[in-house]
């Protein structure tokens, strides 16, 4: 745990204390540990046993919540809880952790008022912390592959720690991380930095050390995406991947993250839209019983809950639809079917499962089983105990400084400084140059942490897209003519787009002082290998490009001079080997 062993202990028991002495509302207050055993009094077979085949049905949807104008759950949210009787929610994106509280209270209460009053379990995708969905005073924290540049398991324990903190104080439950992709293949275009990287050993290493630390901070743990979803070429959001590797290749290589997880006691894990042909040539892993029950169940011993990827994406839904696809996942091994589309397809999901055990295409025995999960689930990690969140602790421990000082570090851990021909870097930060920082995603952020750093004048550009046209070349070109030095963000979730290749050259061609900084994959500098200085920070994902303000201050920091301690994760073919990283 580095010195990293006490500050891991220390914020945890910050956090522990911070919420066990809160006051208490409506129930007791969420606590930062898991508890060893289930709740006193919970049991999930006598509760089974007083179930209506709807409500079983309904245990086994997890549905999106839609929200209503003044950002709380909206009335197609209360129905489907009461109604459709779901078992388990994954939120929208509430603003604010004391939003988020109170949004979670309020789904809560509806679940309490149905015949059984079985609590909710509240999940949401906390990759880089609870900033992922809780886009206001939290803690962002490194993507995976970020954590996999720093190589220390001690501060992949301790970004859980913070994100089970702060996301228990909010009320949600469940995560769905960390991510267990190895990410083989540099032209993916949905996993990249969500990965911890291209080493299964690495990748391994952090998952284990993460569903540790998650299930020791009371947070469900689930690593995604069985049986693997780095080697694909297509983003299962749109298409439907498929991955032509042999059986020896998904059993040494993407497999063993998964196993890893399994051991050290994953209570869940997710599925992936990804036809895996070593082991079914014909379906996807979430629709495959020869993957889900024959390799998961059977082969590596998988006791816990399985839950769908998305349902709603299109290597599902265009091929599938809706009632099909939800009764075969099912059919397959799957215990809990995730509802990401509107309330017309959480009707269909429920729909499908309750005629399906009506007519004998599921059987009881079947429904029974994933019901039991589910409600084992709730016991184990005693949701009925901790049913409500208290906004004003929320508020308090989210984003609180501690954290974000913890946060940082692992930030400047992760940054890898990748080249620095004729020591371009680091900048100097207490002279009066005028800073240039162009780029085609999130650049005035980006510019506005290195205004904090540096003394002199800094000014953005930004493209309008991620592909540079040559007259917006030319306008970033003009720009730099009044300035000393420049810093160029480039931006990919698979090949670098060509605009920005040329716009990093024809900046390179002024003459003026140029660094390069990939704020997505690494890979950036193969398409411009003759930029002075480069620097990966890992920071920003494909599809949302949601922006990790921690790496962007990190990053920032590091141009003008504090120490970079990543190491890359992956290979940038042809020019770095895994494992390279500059130091000043």
């Amino acid at each position: 745990m580095m010195n990293g062993g006490r500050t891991i202990v220390s914020i945890a028991a910050a956090a522990a204390l911070a919420l066990a002495f809160a006051a208490p509302v409506r129930a007791q207050p969420v606590r930062a540990q898991a508890p060893p055993g289930p709740a006193r009094g919970c049991d999930p077979d006598a509760q089974l046993a007083r179930m209506t085949d709807a409500e079983k049905v309904g245990q086994m949807v997890m549905a999106v919540t839609e929200d209503a104008p003044d950002g709380m759950p909206s009335e197609h949210t209360r129905t489907a809880i009461q109604d459709l009787k779901i078992g388990s929610v994954i939120t929208s994106e509430p603003r604010t952790p004391g939003l988020a509280a109170r949004y979670a209270n309020r789904i809560q209460d509806w679940a309490a008022g149905t015949r059984l009053g079985l609590p909710l379990l509240v999940s949401g995708d906390f990759e880089f912390g609870t900033t992922h969905n809780v886009r206001e005073g939290t803690t962002p924290l490194p993507n995976a592959m970020g954590l996999g540049a720093a190589r220390d398991p001690g501060l992949a324990r301790e970004a859980a720690v913070i994100t089970s903190a702060e996301a228990r104080a909010m009320g949600f439950h469940w995560n769905y991380a960390p991510v267990s992709d190895v990410n083989t293949n540099p032209a993916n275009p949905i996993i990249g930095v969500r990965s911890f990287g291209e080493r299964t050993d690495l990748v391994a290493g952090l998952a284990e050390a993460q569903v540790r630390a998650y299930r020791a901070a009371g947070m469900i743990a689930t690593p995604k995406h069985f049986p693997g979803h780095g080697d694909t070429e297509f983003d299962s959001h749109l298409e439907l991947p498929a991955v032509t590797y042999d059986r020896a290749t998904l059993e040494s290589v993407h497999l063993p993250p998964f196993a890893r997880g399994i051991a050290a006691g994953a209570d869940a894990i997710m599925t992936a839209h990804v036809i895996v042909k070593a082991i079914d040539p014909d379906l996807p892993a979430t629709l495959s019983r020869k993957v889900l029950t024959g390799l998961l169940r059977e082969q590596m011993g998988f006791r816990g809950l399985i839950v769908t990827d998305a349902m709603d994406m299109d290597a599902i839904a265009k091929h599938w639809g809706t009632r099909q696809a939800t009764v075969m996942a099912v059919e397959a091994g799957a215990d809990v079917i995730m509802s990401t589309g509107d309330y017309t397809a959480h009707v269909e999901a429920v729909g499908a499962l309750a005629d399906a055990l009506r007519d004998g295409s599921l059987s009881r025995t079947r429904v029974d089983e994933s019901v039991r999960r589910v409600l084992a689930l709730k016991c184990k990690y005693k949701v009925a105990e901790h049913r409500y969140a208290d906004p004003r602790l929320a508020e308090k421990v989210s984003g609180n400084s501690a954290f974000q000082r913890r946060a940082l570090k692992m930030g400047l851990a992760a940054t890898t400084l990748v080249k620095n021909e004729g020591r371009v870097l680091p900048f100097e930060r207490d002279d009066a140059e005028r800073t240039l920082v162009a780029g085609v995603v999130q650049t005035p952020v980006f510019a506005d942490e290195i205004a904090k750093v540096a003394d002199g004048p800094v000014e953005s550009w930004q493209a309008a897209t991620t592909n540079p046209t040559d007259a917006e070349i030319a306008e970033a070109v003009r720009r730099a003519g009044s300035a000393d030095r420049v810093v160029v963000a480039t931006y990919s979730s698979g090949k670098l787009p060509a605009g920005q290749a040329r716009l990093v050259e024809a900046l390179r061609a002024t003459g003026k002082p140029v660094a390069a900084v990939a704020i997505g994959l690494p890979y950036d500098i193969a398409s411009y290998p003759d930029v002075p200085a480069y620097i990966a920070t890992y920071g920003t994902t494909a599809r949302t490009q949601r922006i990790d303000l921690t790496m962007h201050k990190a990053a920032a920091r590091v141009l003008f001079g504090e120490q970079p301690g990543g190491r890359l994760p992956v290979t940038i073919k042809g020019l770095y080997p895994y494992g390279h990283g500059l130091r000043y």
